[in-house]
Protein backbone atom coordinates (compact mmCIF):
# COMPACT_ATOMS: atom_id res chain seq x y z
CA UNK A 1 0.00 0.00 0.00
CA UNK A 2 1.34 3.43 -1.33
CA UNK A 3 1.64 6.49 1.31
CA UNK A 4 -1.34 8.04 -0.64
CA UNK A 5 -3.61 5.24 -0.28
CA UNK A 6 -2.76 4.63 3.55
CA UNK A 7 -3.26 8.80 3.92
CA UNK A 8 -7.04 8.02 2.27
CA UNK A 9 -7.66 4.94 4.78
CA UNK A 10 -6.76 7.46 7.71
CA UNK A 11 -8.94 9.96 6.33
CA UNK A 12 -12.00 7.18 5.78
CA UNK A 13 -11.89 6.58 9.34
CA UNK A 14 -11.78 10.46 10.83
CA UNK A 15 -14.36 12.60 11.34
CA UNK A 16 -14.66 15.63 8.69
CA UNK A 17 -13.03 18.23 11.16
CA UNK A 18 -10.46 15.39 11.88
CA UNK A 19 -10.11 14.80 8.22
CA UNK A 20 -9.10 18.90 7.85
CA UNK A 21 -6.76 18.89 10.12
CA UNK A 22 -4.95 15.71 9.57
CA UNK A 23 -4.80 17.26 5.79
CA UNK A 24 -3.01 20.93 7.26
CA UNK A 25 -0.46 18.67 8.87
CA UNK A 26 0.69 16.72 6.25
CA UNK A 27 0.40 18.77 3.57
CA UNK A 28 0.46 22.75 5.16
CA UNK A 29 -1.64 25.55 4.77
CA UNK A 30 -4.49 25.53 2.34
CA UNK A 31 -7.54 27.01 0.97
CA UNK A 32 -11.07 25.70 1.12
CA UNK A 33 -11.31 24.78 -1.99
CA UNK A 34 -8.30 22.63 -1.56
CA UNK A 35 -9.32 21.15 1.11
CA UNK A 36 -12.90 20.88 -0.26
CA UNK A 37 -11.21 18.93 -3.62
CA UNK A 38 -9.11 16.46 -1.24
CA UNK A 39 -11.99 15.66 0.53
CA UNK A 40 -14.67 15.12 -2.14
CA UNK A 41 -17.04 17.52 -0.18
CA UNK A 42 -18.36 21.46 -1.54
CA UNK A 43 -16.36 24.12 -0.71
CA UNK A 44 -19.05 25.34 1.54
CA UNK A 45 -19.02 22.22 3.74
CA UNK A 46 -15.54 23.00 3.59
CA UNK A 47 -15.71 26.92 5.32
CA UNK A 48 -18.52 25.33 7.27
CA UNK A 49 -15.97 23.19 9.39
CA UNK A 50 -12.80 25.69 9.32
CA UNK A 51 -15.30 28.12 10.47
CA UNK A 52 -15.89 25.56 13.71
CA UNK A 53 -12.41 24.96 14.00
CA UNK A 54 -11.40 28.57 13.90
CA UNK A 55 -13.96 28.93 16.57
CA UNK A 56 -12.21 26.12 18.95
CA UNK A 57 -8.84 28.01 18.14
CA UNK A 58 -7.59 25.36 16.37
CA UNK A 59 -6.93 26.80 12.95
CA UNK A 60 -6.05 30.50 11.16
CA UNK A 61 -6.83 31.83 8.64
CA UNK A 62 -4.32 34.29 6.55
CA UNK A 63 -4.90 36.19 3.36
CA UNK A 64 -2.53 35.09 0.62
CA UNK A 65 -2.10 36.30 -3.22
CA UNK A 66 -1.84 33.19 -5.90
CA UNK A 67 -1.17 34.32 -9.28
CA UNK A 68 -3.70 36.96 -10.53
CA UNK A 69 -6.99 38.32 -8.46
CA UNK A 70 -7.86 38.38 -4.90
CA UNK A 71 -6.17 37.16 -2.74
CA UNK A 72 -7.36 33.86 -0.72
CA UNK A 73 -7.96 33.30 2.39
CA UNK A 74 -5.45 30.28 3.45
CA UNK A 75 -5.49 28.37 6.78
CA UNK A 76 -2.67 26.53 8.87
CA UNK A 77 -3.06 24.81 12.08
CA UNK A 78 -2.45 26.82 15.62
CA UNK A 79 -0.29 25.70 18.10
CA UNK A 80 -3.20 24.59 19.97
CA UNK A 81 -4.48 21.89 17.24
CA UNK A 82 -0.52 21.01 17.39
CA UNK A 83 -1.18 19.58 20.75
CA UNK A 84 -3.79 17.06 19.01
CA UNK A 85 -1.08 15.12 17.84
CA UNK A 86 0.73 12.46 19.16
CA UNK A 87 3.84 14.16 21.54
CA UNK A 88 4.71 10.71 23.29
CA UNK A 89 4.82 12.56 27.00
CA UNK A 90 6.70 15.84 25.76
CA UNK A 91 7.08 17.38 28.90
CA UNK A 92 7.98 15.00 30.86
CA UNK A 93 10.42 13.24 28.25
CA UNK A 94 12.15 17.07 28.09
CA UNK A 95 12.08 16.89 32.06
CA UNK A 96 13.75 13.74 31.81
CA UNK A 97 16.26 14.93 29.16
CA UNK A 98 17.14 17.83 31.03
CA UNK A 99 17.74 16.00 35.28
CA UNK A 100 19.88 13.42 33.24
CA UNK A 101 22.13 16.05 31.50
CA UNK A 102 22.67 18.14 35.06
CA UNK A 103 22.53 15.19 37.23
CA UNK A 104 24.60 12.46 35.62
CA UNK A 105 26.31 14.88 32.78
CA UNK A 106 26.42 15.19 29.29
CA UNK A 107 28.76 12.03 29.12
CA UNK A 108 25.83 10.04 30.25
CA UNK A 109 23.16 11.39 28.50
CA UNK A 110 25.56 10.73 25.11
CA UNK A 111 25.97 7.42 26.40
CA UNK A 112 21.91 6.81 26.49
CA UNK A 113 21.46 8.34 23.18
CA UNK A 114 24.00 5.41 21.81
CA UNK A 115 22.38 2.64 23.32
CA UNK A 116 18.44 4.01 21.87
CA UNK A 117 20.21 4.15 18.82
CA UNK A 118 21.67 0.71 19.00
CA UNK A 119 18.35 -0.81 20.01
CA UNK A 120 16.05 1.08 17.54
CA UNK A 121 18.87 0.34 14.14
CA UNK A 122 18.89 -3.36 15.91
CA UNK A 123 14.44 -3.32 15.95
CA UNK A 124 14.71 -1.86 12.31
CA UNK A 125 17.03 -3.92 10.71
CA UNK A 126 14.81 -6.62 11.45
CA UNK A 127 11.84 -5.16 10.06
CA UNK A 128 13.21 -4.43 7.09
CA UNK A 129 15.09 -7.88 6.71
CA UNK A 130 12.59 -9.30 3.91
CA UNK A 131 12.72 -5.83 1.85
CA UNK A 132 15.91 -6.09 -0.45
CA UNK A 133 14.99 -2.90 -2.70
CA UNK A 134 16.06 0.56 -1.74
CA UNK A 135 12.17 1.68 -2.80
CA UNK A 136 10.93 -1.53 -0.85
CA UNK A 137 13.01 -0.50 2.45
CA UNK A 138 12.32 3.20 2.35
CA UNK A 139 8.19 2.56 2.08
CA UNK A 140 9.11 0.35 4.49
CA UNK A 141 10.44 2.25 6.89
CA UNK A 142 7.88 5.22 6.22
CA UNK A 143 5.68 2.38 7.61
CA UNK A 144 7.41 1.72 10.63
CA UNK A 145 7.98 5.49 11.48
CA UNK A 146 4.20 6.49 11.06
CA UNK A 147 3.32 3.49 13.00
CA UNK A 148 5.67 4.78 15.63
CA UNK A 149 3.23 8.18 15.61
CA UNK A 150 5.69 10.18 13.08
CA UNK A 151 3.22 10.75 10.29
CA UNK A 152 5.57 9.61 7.51
CA UNK A 153 5.39 9.09 3.77
CA UNK A 154 7.66 8.90 1.12
CA UNK A 155 7.94 9.51 -2.59
CA UNK A 156 10.44 9.20 -5.46
CA UNK A 157 12.19 12.27 -7.09
CA UNK A 158 14.11 11.53 -9.83
CA UNK A 159 16.57 9.29 -9.24
CA UNK A 160 16.04 9.92 -5.32
CA UNK A 161 13.62 9.14 -2.56
CA UNK A 162 11.91 11.30 -0.12
CA UNK A 163 11.37 10.35 3.63
CA UNK A 164 8.76 12.72 4.72
CA UNK A 165 7.82 12.86 8.61
CA UNK A 166 4.86 15.58 8.87
CA UNK A 167 4.82 15.19 13.21
CA UNK A 168 7.54 14.36 15.38
CA UNK A 169 6.11 12.73 19.15
CA UNK A 170 9.55 13.46 20.31
CA UNK A 171 10.19 16.96 19.08
CA UNK A 172 9.92 18.71 22.83
CA UNK A 173 13.02 16.09 24.39
CA UNK A 174 15.10 17.03 20.50
CA UNK A 175 14.25 20.70 21.60
CA UNK A 176 16.77 20.49 24.84
CA UNK A 177 18.92 18.13 23.11
CA UNK A 178 20.08 17.89 19.32
CA UNK A 179 21.24 14.57 19.78
CA UNK A 180 18.06 13.17 19.01
CA UNK A 181 17.86 14.66 15.71
CA UNK A 182 21.45 13.63 14.74
CA UNK A 183 20.46 10.06 15.91
CA UNK A 184 17.82 9.74 14.05
CA UNK A 185 19.99 10.56 10.43
CA UNK A 186 22.20 8.08 11.60
CA UNK A 187 19.45 5.41 12.18
CA UNK A 188 18.31 6.03 9.10
CA UNK A 189 21.89 5.84 7.08
CA UNK A 190 22.99 2.68 8.86
CA UNK A 191 19.85 0.81 8.21
CA UNK A 192 18.95 1.70 4.66
CA UNK A 193 22.40 0.74 3.93
CA UNK A 194 25.91 1.98 3.05
CA UNK A 195 24.83 2.08 -0.41
CA UNK A 196 23.15 5.09 0.16
CA UNK A 197 23.09 8.84 1.42
CA UNK A 198 20.63 10.14 3.83
CA UNK A 199 20.50 14.08 4.16
CA UNK A 200 17.93 16.09 5.90
CA UNK A 201 16.48 18.79 3.72
CA UNK A 202 13.75 19.86 6.51
CA UNK A 203 14.46 20.40 9.67
CA UNK A 204 11.24 21.08 12.30
CA UNK A 205 13.38 22.55 14.70
CA UNK A 206 15.01 25.14 11.98
CA UNK A 207 11.49 26.30 10.91
CA UNK A 208 10.09 24.00 8.71
CA UNK A 209 6.52 22.04 9.37
CA UNK A 210 8.27 19.12 8.88
CA UNK A 211 11.32 16.98 8.54
CA UNK A 212 12.85 15.39 4.63
CA UNK A 213 15.41 13.74 4.58
CA UNK A 214 16.44 12.62 0.56
CA UNK A 215 18.12 9.61 -0.12
CA UNK A 216 20.35 8.79 -2.97
CA UNK A 217 22.47 5.92 -4.19
CA UNK A 218 26.63 6.93 -3.21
Amino acid sequence: MSSHDLENKKLKEMLPADRILFLLKTRGPQTAMTLATSLGITPEAARQQLLRLDEEGLVEARAETRGIGRPSQVYRLTAAALKRFPDAHAELTAQLVGQIREVLGEAALEKLLRVRETTTCERYTALLAKEKSLPARVKRLAEIRSNEGYMAAWEKQGDDYLLVENHCPICAAAGVCLGFCESEQAIFQQVLGRSVQVERVEHLLAGARRCAYRIRKS
